[in-house]
């Protein structure tokens, strides 16, 4: 009986997807750092070699281009890693060289190959001195100056880089609280961050590879002159003239068509490490800013045109190059003129049009008064110019949505305008006319924040970050580095007015949620509820009303995301009471838990301050005799009572503790209203508003002398 074994067949299929793809990319580093390895052990005969050392070249030299071309260091992330492979080939190339110069040098100048011959001869002219002269030359250019520079750029720079990560994250930070940028973008920077730090920590030993690279071409020179002449004259009876014409000039040859792609890529290792700035590649970068100012190269065309008429000098030379710098610096700058001649016209025709007979006014001429408005000095236009590259604009959007997102509205729109009658530098963020705040900026500059545990101070003209009050001072773009590393939050111009912007919306969320904006959230919500609002309003509720609660949870910074269980909670007390006063005390119990949580966080205690006992009992006398909303106790005590508060809830901000007096039911709203002046910080909590999961510990107790 004959049995029959199943074999799987060869599916050709999938081999082809096996070596095609990301998994031929994957394979073909390792492949070729196996083939750099057998190439220091294996005899390789001259033809491959001339192979491979063109292919060094034509690798040395793509690789320069490559670097030309990043517009910032990240672009070109695994250049330490080219480094080492292409030092390691080098290497590699050199040894496989060296065995065939010593093994076949004896047979004639094209045993090792026809590129070491061509450059043996032909770069040199076969002059073994001249060839000598370009090989020590070339090491000095590459050791003492190219790879030495690059080396302590890239040292320095790392040294900075390591020492700026956690300015930088700051800022990152800051953006990502000011709503600047979303928290995907946020966890990109980080990335980036990182990612600079480990690039030019690689970037510093990497360099050490050229250095090595450059101390063994000189000792391989040294060696495979030595052994040369040994091989020839020991074992192939060579006279010392046949020998030296024949290794001593292979063996030049070998370090030359070595030594030119070393130097190449270090070339783009500097250019790698020390170019500065982001957006360009190194040509645009070089040609923009050299050729920036006409006024350079027009004194430049002078000095060479006085230099051409020396007598003894190349005349035609000097002569020929001045007429080329006056000719670009004269195309120069009347391509600058034609900017400034335009808007010379424009502005003629504004004149001219401001000069024509007045129209009769109507009732078009009046303009409403625009809930938010941001005004800004004539200094500050580019800010919100997109032909200027203004990302102003941008940051009020994202703002605008940030906010939506956090409190639970959409704010209105931001109008933007110029007012001539502001300082050049000046902003002014309007609120329902009404000036909210103002700052000073200066778009060229950076803002160095300090928050407050920085290692040198600044020097600068000193200011206020107009946001938050904290100590600041206004650098130039050359010190960003050195200010970050020190501690500092730096931010530019814009940033700047883009977080006041956002923490006077914040501040001023219950002025901002008008009778427009709550019928907005109604219907919104009744897109996914309908019942809910179909019951609220108008059959129980008007919609004043629950503008009022609303208002009255913004004012002591109560998001108002939940709306379910918002309109759910006045649904079920709004049989009992219309009082928007007592309507906001059952909401606020109902949303205890998300009020808790913003304020400890997902800790499961809650620090709190508490009144003294019998304090605490001669103001709820008080309260009962004077009315719901009032405290009615004396001024003098009030005083005191509000002083002491501060002071507390000072001490526990210092402690890194959102401050919060934890008081009974009754007195509530009336505490929170003695003591919103005296400490703006402080949240005043019921008992009722704890959620039974939540401990509670004392950290201070206010007490005052009646």
């Amino acid at each position: 009986m004959r049995r029959t074994v199943a074999t799987p067949a060869f599916n050709l299929e999938f081999l082809k997807q096996g070596f095609s793809g990301d998994k031929a990319k994957t394979l073909g580093a390792p492949l070729f750092i196996l083939m750099i390895l057998f190439m220091m052990m294996l005899p390789l005969p001259p033809v491959v070699l001339d192979l491979l050392f063109s292919f060094n070249i034509a690798l040395s030299l793509m690789v320069l281009v490559a670097s030309l071309y990043t517009t910032r260091p990240l672009d070109f992330a695994a250049f330490p890693t080219i480094l080492l492979v292409t030092t390691l080939m080098r290497l590699s190339l050199n040894v496989a060289s060296t065995r065939v110069v010593l093994i076949h040098g004896h047979e004639g100048p094209d045993a090792a190959g026809k590129v070491i011959e061509a450059f043996a001869h032909f770069l040199i002219g076969g002059n073994l001195a001249v060839g000598l002269v370009v090989f020590v030359i070339l090491m000095i250019i590459n050791f003492v100056v190219i790879t030495k520079g690059a080396g302590r750029i890239a040292e320095v720079s790392a040294r900075f880089t390591l020492d700026a990560m956690p300015g930088k994250q700051m800022a990152i930070d800051a953006d990502l609280n000011a709503g600047l940028i979303a928290e995907d973008e946020a966890k990109k920077r980080r990335q980036e961050v990182t990612q600079e730090a480990e690039f030019f920590g690689s970037m510093d030993g990497a360099s050490k590879f050229v250095r090595g690279d450059a101390v063994a071409g000189m000792l391989i020179l040294a060696i495979n002159i030595i052994g040369g002449f040994a091989v020839g004259v020991a074992q192939h009876d060579l006279s010392f003239a046949a020998a030296g014409k024949n290794y001593v000039m292979l063996a030049i040859g070998d370090g030359l068509v070595a030594q030119i792609p070393a130097l190449i890529i270090s070339i783009a290792a500097g250019m790698v490490v020390a170019r500065v700035g982001q957006g360009q590649d190194i040509g645009t970068q070089m040609a923009g800013q050299l050729m920036k100012s006409p006024q350079a190269i027009a004194i430049t065309s002078g000095i060479l045109a006085l230099m051409g008429m020396i007598p003894g000098m190349p005349n035609f030379a000097f002569l020929t190059l001045s007429a080329g710098f006056g000719y670009l610096a004269y195309r120069m700058a009347a391509k600058k003129a034609e900017p400034a001649k335009q808007a010379s016209d424009a502005e003629k025709e504004k004149i001219k049009a401001a000069t024509t007979e007045a129209q009769e006014a109507t009732w078009d001429d009046l303009v409403p008064v625009d809930t938010v408005a941001l005004e800004v000095g004539y200094r500050l236009i580019s800010l919100v110019d997109n032909k200027q590259d203004g990302d102003l604009l941008k940051r009020i959007k994202a703002i605008r949505k940030k906010f939506a997102q956090e409190v639970g509205f959409l704010p209105p729109a931001v109008h933007l305008r110029d007012n001539l009658e502001l300082r050049p530098s000046v902003y002014r963020i309007l609120l329902k006319g009404v000036c909210m705040g103002e700052g000073e900026v200066f778009p060229n500059q950076f803002l160095a924040i300090n928050p407050g545990r920085v290692t040198m101070q600044l020097p600068g003209p000193q200011t206020k970050d107009p946001a938050f009050g904290l100590p600041a001072v206004w650098i130039a773009e050359d010190q960003k580095d050195k200010a970050t590393a020190a501690g500092y939050t730096v931010v530019d111009a814009s940033t700047v007015v883009a977080t006041h912007l956002s923490h006077i919306l914040q501040t001023a969320s219950a002025q901002l949620l008008g009778r427009t904006e709550t019928q907005q959230l109604l219907d919104h919500f009744a897109k996914t509820a309908p019942k809910v609002v179909e019951d609220l309003t108008p059959k129980l509720l008007d919609v004043a009303v629950i503008q009022k609660v609303l208002q009255n949870l913004l004012e002591e910074s109560v998001h108002i995301r939940d709306l379910r269980t918002i309109f759910e909670t006045l649904l079920e007390y709004g049989n009992r009471t219309k009082n928007p006063l007592e309507l906001t005390a059952a909401v606020r119990v109902a949303l205890g838990r998300a009020i808790v949580q913003a304020l400890a966080g997902p800790s499961d205690e809650l620090n709190v301050l508490v009144m003294e006992p019998r304090l605490e009992q001669m103001i709820s006398q008080a309260h009962t005799t004077a009315g719901n909303d009032h405290v009615g106790i004396d001024p003098n005590l009030a005083e005191t009572l509000a002083r002491q508060t501060a002071e507390a809830a000072g001490r526990q901000e210092q402690l890194g503790q959102s401050p919060v007096l934890l008081v009974p039911d009754v007195l509530r709203l009336s505490m929170s209203r003695l003591l919103k002046r005296a400490a703006p910080n402080l949240k005043v909590l019921s008992h009722s508003e704890i959620p039974e999961n939540r401990s509670i510990r004392v950290a201070q107790v206010v007490g005052a002398k009646a």
